[in-house]
C-alpha cells in the first residue's frame, strides 16, 4: 500500500443540484494503528451515550432534530425513503435513544460514533487502502458492485439514481448515500490508510462540519494518528486531492507533528480542464 498516493475525492455536480446544500468534511489519516479500544475514544463514546440517554428521545423527536430532518429531506429529494433506510447518524441516535449502548467495534469506529452522537451528522471511518485515484460521491448508474458489509460473498448493485461513493473502478463504497458501508473501506485493527467523513445537508451545516472535523482532528493525534488538514468539500468547492505528501513533511511512523503552511497547489486552484470542477476545496485549520 502506497500511503502518499493521492486520492481525488469529488462531489457530483448532479448530486449539488439536487442537494444544493450538502457539505461534505474529510481528513486523510495516511498512517495510523487501529487498536481494539483506546481509553480517550471509549470514553468520548460512553460520555455521548450518557449525554442521549439523559434526553429520553422518542423515536419521533430524534427525526425532528433539525440535521436529521434535512437529512430526510434529502433522501426523499433523490428517492430514497427515510423511514425505510434512515441516514447513518438517525440510526444510532436512534438505538442509543432507546437506551441502548453501542458496540465496541475498534478505536477509530468508536471515536466516529461519539462524534456522531454529539453532532447529530453522520461521521465515519473508511479505510482506503484499497481505493486509487478518485473517490465520487455520486449518482449510481446501477452497473457498480457493491460488497456488502459482513457478506462480501453475496455482491450488489444499486439502483440507478441512488447516492454513493464510488471509485474509479466502478466499485461503489456505500448504499443510499451513507445509510451502508461496503465491506472494502470497513475499518478493522491493525495499521490502515483511512479516510474520515463528516456530512452535513441542514442549514449551517457548514459550521457543524468543521466542529465536527476539529474534535476528530484532536482526538485522532492523541491517539498518535499521521493525519492532514481537514478539508471541507461543497458546492463552492466540489473536489479536492488528498493523501499526498504536505510540502516538508515526509511521512513519519511516529506521532504527528504541527502540520507546515500548506503548499500553493491546495491554497488556490489549480487550472483545470473543461471536464473537471471549476472550484477547489476549502481547507479548515487544524
Amino acid at each position: 500500500m502506497d500511503r502518499t498516493s493521492a486520492l481525488k475525492v469529488i462531489v457530483d455536480e448532479s448530486l449539488l443540484a439536487r442537494v444544493p446544500g450538502y457539505v461534505l468534511g474529510l481528513i486523510a489519516v495516511p498512517v495510523v494503528d487501529v487498536a481494539a479500544a483506546a481509553a480517550e475514544a471509549d470514553d468520548l463514546l460512553t460520555a455521548a451515550e450518557d449525554a442521549v440517554h439523559g434526553l429520553s428521545l422518542g423515536k419521533a423527536e430524534v427525526s425532528a432534530l433539525p440535521s436529521i430532518a434535512a437529512w430526510r429531506d434529502a433522501y426523499r429529494s433523490v428517492d430514497v425513503n427515510p423511514n425505510r433506510f434512515p441516514c447513518a447518524a438517525e440510526s444510532v441516535l436512534r438505538r442509543v435513544a432507546k437506551g441502548d449502548r453501542l458496540p465496541r467495534i475498534n478505536a477509530l469506529v468508536n471515536l466516529c460514533n461519539a462524534v456522531s452522537l454529539d453532532s447529530r451528522l453522520p461521521v465515519a471511518s473508511c479505510d482506503v487502502g484499497d481505493i486509487t485515484g478518485e473517490l465520487a460521491v455520486r449518482l449510481a448508474h446501477g452497473g457498480e458492485t457493491y460488497l456488502p458489509l459482513g457478506a462480501p460473498d453475496a455482491p450488489e448493485h444499486p439502483e440507478p439514481g441512488e447516492v454513493v461513493y464510488a471509485d474509479a473502478q466502478d466499485r461503489a463504497h456505500s448504499r443510499r448515500w451513507n445509510w451502508r458501508q461496503s465491506e472494502v473501506i470497513r475499518t478493522d485493527v491493525g495499521r490502515r490508510r483511512l479516510l474520515l467523513t463528516v456530512e452535513a445537508v441542514h442549514e449551517g451545516g457548514r459550521a457543524d462540519v468543521e466542529r465536527a472535523l476539529d474534535r476528530l482532528a484532536a482526538a485522532l493525534d492523541a491517539l498518535g494518528a499521521v493525519r492532514q488538514r481537514p478539508v471541507v468539500l461543497d458546492a463552492a468547492g466540489p473536489w479536492a486531492e488528498l493523501f499526498a505528501p504536505e510540502r516538508d513533511a515526509p511521512e513519519s511512523d511516529g506521532p504527528k507533528q504541527d502540520a507546515p503552511e500548506q503548499d500553493a497547489s491546495e491554497r488556490s486552484v489549480p487550472e483545470q480542464s473543461a471536464a473537471e470542477p471549476t472550484a477547489g476545496p476549502s481547507v479548515v485549520a487544524g
